[in-house]
């Protein structure tokens, strides 16, 4: 039910929750994630009590910060997440991290134990007193802006600092650390009624906006103008600004062929025929030719990091490289800083508005690595042919995320981006597990079928979060590439240090068994081959909840990931040790 005035006492007042809750619903906020605990359970009361928001309740507070994360990388609303003191405020940490990494606007809250223990013994106790650390100095290197509200009523202006902070460049997290007490005391609400009453916003928060610098909006288009052959690299900036429409405008007046960061897949049309593919460690060779046939190189919403840039140093160092962003490029360059909508705005505004035939170029055209005996003989599914089920399946308006290891950097470099859906690699601080949460996240956000591409690696972090998303509901279709084995560790290992370690390789696991047994009302398939793998994934387009699909994969199949590219022909050469003292029969 809603807050409104009915519920208000004589003296025109409300608890601080009740107030927060009403603010985050005015403010778009459709969901609350996170975990229980007694110094945060009066914001899931105020929760309950609103129609406005939903609170889900996750297995594990790191998962809780990728469900606020995954919703504001698809709804490019304010993501927010709730934990407990202690321990459930600690587990929060790497989450942050990579939210604030990857530039994504989540707010936290976190309780705190009631004020007047601080300091006296209290049960996790973080005020920084009497011996205890202070929680401020633990999440400040992690969030934009963070406070903690010692007296209720100044909540009406840590908030909106909060809320601004997160959305302001570089976007990042807010932490807001909510004493027990403080909670629960009442404030006066200005305006009676009016203020309790939720009003979604009709458009999505936007960043303060900073004058551009002429002359670097001069160099820019200068610069461009002169060029014949322009290469644009375009990140995950562009997703977050939606400036996609921008972007294409952009490519079709300077007639360019365009690239994207890993991070960044869904950003430009994958079929188009300027499309030049993924740049960086996990990208495509294309990409690195366009590069050193081209006059300039204009970054557009990236800074160009190691694994956007990996394989490109020596193309780039001979390259007039320019940028246009809210920081500047880690590659030397000519730099427009400032916000990616004005800046693009500026520069395009500038070019003449002819339309230009890009040069022709070969496309991302996939690396192929040979197939390790186990797939040759039918006993495993390849991560091509894997991938190709789920480029058949996915719907057009699907989200992706994509988790970290070999499975990931494959969906990477061979599925095609959803033409209408995000397509999400967390790369900030690279965590497995991430998608588990973010999918569910996003799923519950949009309401559109979500899939997780994930290795067994990150199941056995936070796979258990499919429990969530039963017991919502969430149209997640998850799939599990299950190799047995940290299997980009085991890659490195046999190649780089004399031989495999069996610390890195499993016994094998039935997921697929283990899931349905703990989860009967869950569609749960354990593919055999690829056309069991695509009848199981069109299934669970079909259904209006969460589904579950195990596949065998090799440990030993060599991703298309750049630095794993001079082991393809070692081995064609050798037997590995994966071979070793094993024993084909048939």
């Amino acid at each position: 039910m809603s807050t409104t005035i009915a519920d208000l006492p004589e003296d025109g007042t409300v608890r601080l929750v009740d107030y927060l809750a009403g603010e985050l619903a005015r403010a778009g906020v459709t969901h609350v994630f996170g975990v229980g605990g007694a110094n945060i359970e009066d914001l899931y009361d105020a929760v309950h009590r609103t129609d406005a928001i939903g609170g889900v309740v996750a297995k594990h507070e790191f998962s809780a910060v990728t469900m606020a994360d995954g919703c504001a990388r698809t709804t490019r609303r304010l993501g927010v997440v709730a934990a407990t003191s202690g321990g459930g405020a600690m587990n929060l940490m790497p989450g942050l991290a990579e939210a604030y990494a990857s530039r994504v606007p989540v707010l936290a809250l976190v309780g705190q134990p009631p004020t007047g223990q601080e300091g006296h013994g209290a049960f996790q106790d973080t005020s920084g007193k009497a011996g205890s650390f202070d929680a401020r100095e633990v999440f400040a290197p992690v969030s934009r802006f963070c406070a903690r509200v010692d007296d209720a009523d100044s909540i009406r202006e840590l908030l909106p600092r909060a809320i601004a902070a997160a959305h302001a460049d570089p976007r990042g997290p807010a932490v807001l650390l909510l004493p027990k007490d403080v909670q629960q005391a009442r404030i006066r609400v200005p305006g009676g009624a009016a203020a309790q009453t939720p009003q979604v916003p009709t458009s999505v928060p936007t960043a303060s906006v900073a004058r551009l610098d002429t002359d670097a909006v001069t160099a820019v288009t200068d610069t461009l103008r002169r060029a014949d052959r322009v290469l644009v690299i375009a990140g995950d900036e562009v997703a977050a600004t939606g400036t996609h429409a921008e972007l294409v405008e952009l490519a079709r007046r300077l007639g360019a062929w365009v690239a994207v960061t890993p991070d960044a897949k869904d950003v430009f049309d994958n079929s188009d025929p300027r499309f030049a593919g993924v740049a960086g460690v996990m990208g495509h060779a294309n990409v690195e030719d366009c590069l050193r046939r081209a006059d300039v190189c204009l970054l557009v919403g990236t800074r160009l990091p190691s694994l956007a840039c990996g394989g490109l140093e020596q193309a780039l160092a001979a390259s007039d490289v320019v940028c246009l962003g809210p920081e500047p490029p880690f590659v030397p360059g000519t730099a427009l800083i400032g916000h990616l909508p004005e800046a693009l705005r500026a520069v395009t505004g500038r070019l003449p508005q002819r339309s230009r035939a890009c040069p022709e170029h070969a496309g991302p055209l996939p690396t192929v690595a040979p197939l390790p005996d186990s797939q040759a003989l039918g006993r495993t599914i390849p991560y091509a042919r894997a991938v190709a089920a789920v480029q058949a399946a996915l719907p057009h308006d699907a989200h992706v995320f994509v988790d970290a290891g070999n499975a990931g950097a494959s969906a990477v470099h061979l599925l095609p981006a959803p033409r209408h859906g995000r397509f999400v690699l967390a790369v900030g601080m690279g965590g497995m597990g991430y998608t588990f949460g973010a999918a569910i996240g996003a799923a519950l956000a949009t309401g559109r079928r979500t899939y997780v591409l994930a290795g067994d690696g990150a199941f056995y972090m936070h796979g258990m979060e499919v429990h969530t998303a039963v017991e919502y509901a969430a149209p997640v279709t998850f799939v599990v590439f299950n190799n047995n084995a940290h299997a980009m560790c085991a890659v490195r290992e046999e190649y780089l240090q004399g031989g495999v370690r069996s610390d890195d390789l499993f016994s094998r696991t039935d997921i697929a068994a283990g899931v349905a047994a703990a989860f009967p009302s869950l569609e749960v398939t354990g593919a055999d081959d690829t056309a069991h793998l695509r009848r199981a994934l069109f299934r669970s387009n079909a259904g209006a909840g969460p589904a579950f699909i195990a596949l065998d994969c090799d440990p030993a199949e060599i991703p298309p990931f750049r630095p794993f590219q001079s082991f393809v022909q070692a081995a064609d050469n050798k037997e590995s040790s994966y071979e070793r003292g094993i024993v084909h029969v048939g």
